[in-house]
């Protein structure tokens, strides 16, 4: 792929805040204009919730942004994503990632919040963008209004009626008897079909959501739930991979991924122990019913990260020195997120790390050298059925790594 090739970036991960608020601008921040909306989209249950607010500046582009808005009473903020949110009494506010604060005119830009509530909490109200009201609100008052002289007309001196108003009987039917969810739902998967985050595990091998395969041959590899190393909440799925071809081992997807549709974006987050070796790997693995039921995987392959074709062994990108310095090595010792796209309509695919888009693990549809020319040398239409977590060494290379907070979807989920 050329270098001059757009890149694709996108929001990703939140830093999440629960400090005192600070209501002020942060200086250098573009206003909004008038016409700005902030949409926000709730998900309810007894004693909690999630939400989805969007902001759309309108016609006047964004460098920044502090979106505020009031509780009427009993929410209480616990979390977000994808924004620095904060809570001092019933004023909320929310300030742009570092990586999400441009906005262009026209566009739009989501974050996440969740919380506790009481029973029947009223709707927020008072939403603006960079203190400028928004949904049609009018701004706010900058002179008095006139004031009104007295009448000079005493008022009517006739008492009120002493009937007093009709009562309405309450309604016979009851409440939905709908059991609340016994967990909050996992923040930041944006309506995903798969969201999970090994919260659900009860023992110490993958069950339920997850099963245990070993394709090809089984050996030293090993899956578990672990609880001593997390990205959110309590559990994690830990994978020891072996070096050697017959230690295979991967931990695969029980739920139906058919509503996902040919066009599948996914968000892992993971924690590598070992540089990626030089020979090839396998992290994650897809079945691709349109190509004889082989795997689309990924991994590395020569340091980098890379794709590759189980069923002719095609990589992405080519593994010549141009093509390899186009990808980036896995970091170690922290969690990363790895979000990627299929497009089985287009035979296109993307790949970002950590919100940040890599040109050498991008196949745009056009034949590109030392990119995805041999990625391209048939058709590519793939169609996935599942999804694998683990490791697959083809030689050298062990490793450790941790998996959680994974999610599959029809659109981009983000970090």
């Amino acid at each position: 792929m050329r270098i001059s090739r757009t890149r694709i970036t996108a929001a990703v991960a939140a830093t999440v805040t629960l400090a005192a608020a600070v209501t002020t601008v942060l200086a250098g921040t573009a206003s909004a204009a008038q016409g700005c909306r902030v949409d926000y989209q709730p998900n309810e249950w007894t004693g909690g919730f999630t939400a989805n607010v969007r902001v759309s500046p309108g016609d006047t582009a964004l460098s920044s942004w502090t979106v505020t808005w009031s509780y009427p009473g009993g929410q209480r903020l616990t979390g977000g994503w994808n924004a620095q949110v904060s809570q001092a009494g019933t004023t909320v506010t929310a300030r742009n990632a570092a990586w999400n604060g441009s906005v262009p005119a026209g566009g739009s830009t989501e974050f996440g919040v969740q919380g506790t509530s009481t029973s029947g909490s009223a709707a927020p109200t008072g939403f603006t963008l960079n203190g400028v009201p928004c949904n049609g609100a009018p701004p706010p008052t900058t002179t008095p209004p006139p004031t009104t002289p007295p009448p000079t007309t005493p008022p009517p001196t006739t008492p009120p009626p002493t009937t007093p108003p009709p009562t309405t009987p309450p309604p016979t039917t009851p409440p939905p008897t709908t059991p609340p969810p016994t967990t909050p739902p996992p923040a930041g998967c944006a309506g995903a079909v798969l969201c999970d985050g090994f919260e659900n595990q009860t023992g110490s091998t993958p069950a339920g959501d997850w099963s245990v395969v070993n394709p090809d041959c089984s050996g030293a590899g090993r899956a578990a739930v672990d609880t001593t190393t997390t990205h959110s909440g309590s559990r994690s799925l830990r994978i020891d991979g072996a070096a050697g071809y017959c230690n295979h081992v991967f931990v695969r997807s029980t739920k139906d991924l058919s509503a996902v549709g040919t066009v599948r974006y996914g968000r892992i987050w993971l924690r590598h122990t070992t540089a990626l070796p030089t020979q090839h790997v396998t992290m994650t693995a897809m079945t691709d019913a349109a190509d004889g039921n082989k795997d689309l995987r990924m991994g590395g392959q020569n340091g980098a990260l890379q794709w590759n074709r189980a069923s002719d062994d095609a990589t992405l990108p080519e593994q010549s020195p141009a093509g390899v310095a186009l990808s980036v090595p896995l970091p170690t010792g922290r969690w990363t997120c790895l979000e990627f796209m299929v497009d089985g309509n287009q035979g296109q695919l993307r790949t970002w790390l950590d919100g940040t888009a890599v040109t050498g693990l991008t196949a745009d549809g056009v034949p590109t050298h030392d990119v995805d020319g041999q990625w391209y040398n048939r058709t590519w239409r793939p169609r996935l059925t599942d999804l694998k977590l683990g490791w697959e060494s083809y030689g050298e290379g062990a490793d450790t790594i941790w998996y959680d907070d994974v999610a599959l979807g029809s659109s981009r989920i983000g970090c």
